[in-house]
């Protein structure tokens, strides 16, 4: 028995003994072979300091910069590493007070005292070089090169979008964050973030009692290198973007162009509108500010955002419909006597021709022949009850782009609103409601709603007799890209091609027939523009100006749709805008100088008051 209890005492001493040399052997590799551990046991002689990468450079289609980068220096604080200095001083050469500078300070210490955190960010170049001179001065203190952004133009805000501070929850969701990163907050910034931001990378140096870099640590061996981000080519022709912007002055609404072809987007305009400069540096958070608290809301995206009843040129799609169902042809004559009547019910229309086909319809825009159309739509006997034909209008409506989001390549996408069978159940009850209770759908009216994009991808639809891509900003990512597959895949709607011919027609009358045709101060001589005018109702005031086309009928370039809130009809200013710009796309030229001049000089106040 005692010879067992003294083997387990010489075994029990053996794992002592073999654990002690484990430790030792660690700890001698530990410090003396691998030098890693030293790097954070040693802040107090050793400074790591992130290397920050430019940030992706933005072009447009045609190779033209738009965003570029600036340099720009932030003032970091290692709390624990301070000591008495001469604060009079140090505030004079950043031109802040004693109170600014304790309040700074005591943020700081909140933070870390141990780890560096940003004490002022984005000094001037001027500042930056004579605080170097005088950097030695202030212990704990040191100074990190950054960024800005920068824009060769001010257009574009709303596309390209700005670059602010992540805040704690981003911090805590993303590990590649830290305190004082910027991101992509809106636009094309957020949207490709991931590309233009790069990936940082970090030196580690060796500094002096009085916080003096001495050289790298370990001769660099841990430094790692940051990689810029990587540059983009916008869809965007920025020299349209520009013209569009100028029509647009003074004036609140959108303009939204796209290329038929390939989806790619020509201009996305959104007015008013503010200088992308404004967001950019110290001044940022002031600026950001002042625009939100603006009652025009330069902030509010209404080319993605906003919803408006998309009026008479949604007498488009109830034709195409209306043909694809076969309760409609093109020469289906419907008469108008100044509007639609039905027992109680009147859906006015203005004076012109009358009975009219299709292509007339388009043309001169009847009321009348529309709301025939549609009622034809829903009491179409072999579609089922009227609600079943409602679910078949509503899905060649949501095949077109309505009703949802697009997926386009930006944030804050709004879908717009197509209404649903159970809304009307809801409202009328099951089942108890007729084609004469929804007949302002015929016109574009009621609970439609539809965003400047949707109603620019409509026009290129038309265009393409039929087909579309998801409309997108970006149309390669670095100098090698290609399209995502996501924006090159074809989405059908199911209205046959020849289905689009009469209606094509129609809006080519709208613009170059003859009286009675709606949109004829958008005609341009050496070019056919097909277009539809639309007026919309608005229950807060004057009627919104609405004008789609493409252009040229044959092989289309360009499709486009233009709103001008609280300023009547289509044909008067939405229209003229649009032929505009397709003519300064088109042909790099503007031939009608007096449009031009009309439209820039054109003030109209939210009140739908013109100057």
């Amino acid at each position: 028995m005692k010879d067992r209890f003294a083997n387990r005492k010489y075994f029990i001493m053996a794992l002592v003994l073999l654990a002690a040399v484990v430790l030792i052997a660690r700890l001698f590799y530990i410090q003396i072979v691998d030098k890693t551990y030293r790097v954070s046991a040693a802040n107090n002689a050793l400074r790591p300091v992130t290397q920050y990468p430019a940030r992706g450079l933005i072009y447009d289609r045609n190779g033209k910069l738009i965003v570029y980068n600036q340099a720009a220096y932030d003032l970091l604080v290692i709390p624990v590493q301070t000591s008495a200095f001469d604060t009079t001083r140090f505030n004079e050469v950043l031109g802040i007070t004693m109170d600014d500078f304790k309040s700074r300070m005591k943020a700081a210490v909140s933070y870390s005292r141990r780890a560096p955190s940003v004490f002022m960010k984005m000094i001037s170049s001027e500042t930056y070089a004579v605080l170097q001179e005088e950097l030695y001065r202030f212990p704990g203190f040191y100074v990190q090169a950054r960024t800005l952004r920068k824009y060769t133009r001010p257009v574009a805000a709303h596309l390209m979008g700005y670059v602010g501070e992540v805040d704690n929850k981003l911090i805590a969701k993303d590990r590649y964050y830290r305190s004082g990163d910027y991101i992509g907050v809106s636009g094309i910034e957020k949207s490709y973030e991931e590309h233009l931001r790069g990936r940082k990378g970090v030196n580690i140096f060796l500094v002096d009692v009085h916080n003096n870099i001495k050289g790298s640590y370990a001769e660099g061996r841990y430094d790692t290198v940051a990689i810029p981000g990587t540059n983009l080519w916008s869809t965007i022709d920025l020299t349209l973007q520009e013209y569009g912007e100028r029509l647009m002055q003074n004036k609140t609404g959108s303009i939204v162009a796209i290329e038929p072809s390939t989806g790619e987007i020509l201009t996305l305009v959104s007015s008013p509108t503010y200088d992308p400069s404004l967001l950019v540096g110290r001044v940022r958070s002031e600026n950001f500010t002042a625009l939100q608290a603006d009652t025009v809301k330069p902030l509010f995206d209404r080319a993605l955002m906003a919803s408006y009843p998309p009026g008479s040129t949604f007498k488009i799609m109830n034709g195409l419909i209306g043909l694809q169902e076969n309760v409609i042809k093109p020469t289906s004559l419907f008469s108008c006597s100044n509007g639609y009547h039905a027992g109680s019910l009147t859906v006015g229309c203005h004076s012109h021709a009358s009975p009219l086909n299709l292509p007339q319809a388009v043309a001169q825009s009847c009321n009348a022949w529309f709301c025939n159309a549609f009622r034809n739509i829903l009491e179409n006997p072999a579609s089922g009850s009227i609600q079943d034909s409602f679910d078949k209008w509503r899905a060649y409506l949501v095949a077109f782009g309505f009703g949802n989001k697009m997926g386009i390549d930006l944030p804050n996408e709004l879908s717009g609103n197509i209404p649903t069978r159970s809304y009307y159940d809801r409202y009328y009850g099951k089942d108890r409601w007729k084609a004469l209770t929804v007949i302002s759908l015929a016109i574009g009216q009621g609970e439609i709603g539809a965003t400047p994009l949707q109603m620019a991808n409509m026009a290129a639809v038309i265009a393409n007799r039929g087909s579309f891509y998801i409309p997108h900003v970006v149309k390669k990512i670095g100098d090698n890209g290609t399209p995502s597959p996501l924006y090159t895949q074809k989405y059908i709607t199911g209205i046959s091609p020849e289905n689009f011919l009469p209606v094509i027609e129609g809006m080519e009358g709208a613009v170059n027939g003859g009286p009675g045709s709606t949109a004829r101060g958008a005609r341009l001589d050496s070019i056919i523009i097909c277009g539809k005018t639309g007026t919309a109702q608005n229950p807060h005031g004057k009627d919104h100006s609405i004008f789609v086309a493409f252009a040229p009928k044959d092989d289309p370039k360009i499709a486009i749709a233009v709103y001008v809130e609280n300023a009547g009809f289509g044909s008067t200013f939405a229209a003229p805008i649009a032929s505009l710009m397709i003519e300064k796309y088109l042909t790099d030229d503007i031939k009608r100088k007096y449009l031009e001049d009309h439209v820039l000089n054109m003030v109209i106040k939210p009140s739908g008051k013109e100057q």
